[in-house]
């Protein structure tokens, strides 16, 4: 069965929203990010790459002549690079409407740590994000904004490791991505919960992207990963030829489906195929392991005390 979608999420038009996309400087981000600046968004892309990113840059622009397109400095595996972004952005003032934390690291075969020490998957997809949403709070109060947090097909798998959220002891690849991307799940919603609660006027919703090929495990020399996987291999040739899982671009509708729906907080986004792999973005119902209202405030708490960034 093919899961090509051949017919694009419509977008309505977007001029005067400012946009914030993590991760936008190739792959699904960049799909996201060039459909948003298509629509008429005021377009920032934070990149760790500036290289990337000006290359992002002109493919958007090579499309959409008139998009309203910028890069920023971020790693998000550096909270002092969080936090300057953030003081950049605080200083000068501007709302933001719309924040699609969308980045993130997969499977590293040794345990490997961030700038300050955490494992680098709960790092990086997680804190690293949970670090840049809390800084620019006020900025996203200002805008009613709507975030949306990218978890994974992995989070309906595994479990928190609330005894090592490091990983210190017994590092698990896989297991770790896992528990980093219900970590992401758990947080989004509860930011939802919390927004409502506070009355701050974000809403707050989840997506995944199914299995599509993108660099997430192609070769990555700086994570000890020399060649793309197998697995990388197998899926891309299936989604060159339609065949179960979506490509980069597809795999980018269940976020956008998730920022521009109007009652979309605490929902969950993604494809409608077979094993939601690919396929036509839909609401879906939520993975078991995002459930627990319990474990996302628990979440809520490690998390912030984990970046050091306190929330009146």
């Amino acid at each position: 069965m093919s899961t090509r979608t051949r017919h694009p999420l419509p977008l309505p038009d977007l001029t005067g929203t400012r946009a914030v996309v993590t991760g936008g400087s190739d792959g699904i981000g960049l799909g996201i990010a060039a459909r948003l600046a298509g629509a008429g968004a005021e377009l920032l892309l934070p990149v760790r790459n500036a290289e990337k990113g000006a290359a992002a840059v002109d493919r958007i622009r090579s499309a959409a002549p008139d998009a309203l397109v910028s890069l920023a400095q971020l790693d998000l595996s550096s909270l002092a690079s969080v936090a300057a972004l953030a003081d950049t952005l605080l200083a000068r003032g501007e709302p933001i409407h719309l924040l699609i934390d969308n980045a993130g690291v997969m499977t590293p075969p040794t345990r490997q740590s961030t700038a300050d020490g955490f494992e680098l998957q709960f790092g990086t997809n997680h804190l690293g994000h949970v670090a840049l949403v809390l800084r620019l709070l006020p900025l996203l109060r200002a805008g009613s904004a709507r975030v949306v947090s990218q978890t994974s097909v992995a989070a309906n798998e595994g479990a928190v490791n609330w005894d090592d959220l490091n990983w210190e002891h017994r590092y698990d690849p896989m297991g770790a991505y896992r528990q980093s991307k219900i970590a992401v799940g758990l947080f989004g919603l509860e930011l939802d919960r919390r927004s409502r609660a506070a009355g701050w006027g974000i809403t707050s919703a989840l997506s995944h992207p199914g299995v599509a090929p993108t660099s997430l495990l192609a070769a990555r020399p700086e994570l000890g990963r020399p060649r793309e996987t197998t697995a990388r291999r197998v899926i891309g040739a299936l989604s060159r030829r339609g065949l179960l899982f979506g490509t980069a671009e597809s795999a980018g509708e269940p976020a956008l489906l998730a920022a521009i729906e109007p009652d979309a907080g605490g929902s969950f986004f993604g494809p409608s195929g077979p094993g939601h792999l690919g396929g036509r973005p839909a609401r879906q119902q939520l993975y078991r392991r995002l459930r627990s209202e319990t474990d996302a405030a628990r979440m809520w708490a490690a998390s912030t005390a984990l970046v050091g960034v306190a929330v009146e």
